[in-house]
């Protein structure tokens, strides 16, 4: 109802699916090898912290360009090719903006070390005690 076009193809639900589950993981497995790399060294909270602020830029500004590439197909006169260039367009941004940088963090920030449950960084404790700002306890 969007462009007012008299008809969907039936298969426009299973591609923007595949296409935003495949560019999603992508992006989240970008993340969280950088936030486990920093939980190895720094502790869980401070990980999840330093990989969003490392990888963070880096996947906004892809999402951005991946956007406004898929966004192209929306001015094609194929019905088909409109609908998946903006179904795709805004699913990519609204993963990149909203879901890696808030929601993915988030989690991370509240399950601390079970979110690498079933590996053995689950169940070490972090180097170090860490406050809310991730300074270690005991600093001033």
């Amino acid at each position: 109802h969007v462009f007012n076009f008299g008809g969907a193809d039936t298969s426009f639900p299973l591609f923007v699916f595949v296409f935003l589950v495949a560019l999603g993981i992508d992006y989240n497995i970008f993340l969280m090898t950088r936030v486990r790399e920093e939980a190895q060294r720094h502790g869980p909270r401070t990980g999840a912290l330093t990989g969003l602020a490392a990888t963070g830029g880096v996947i906004t500004s892809a999402g951005c360009v991946l956007a406004g590439t898929f966004a192209v197909l929306g001015t094609l006169p194929v019905t088909f090719l409109t609908e998946l260039g903006f179904a795709v367009a805004f699913g990519v941004l609204l993963d990149t903006i909203v879901v890696r940088s808030v929601l993915v963090t988030a989690l991370n920030l509240d399950l601390g070390r079970w979110v690498w449950w079933p590996s053995h960084l689950a169940r070490q404790p972090a180097p170090e005690a860490e406050t809310l700002t991730g300074e270690p306890a005991g600093v001033p």
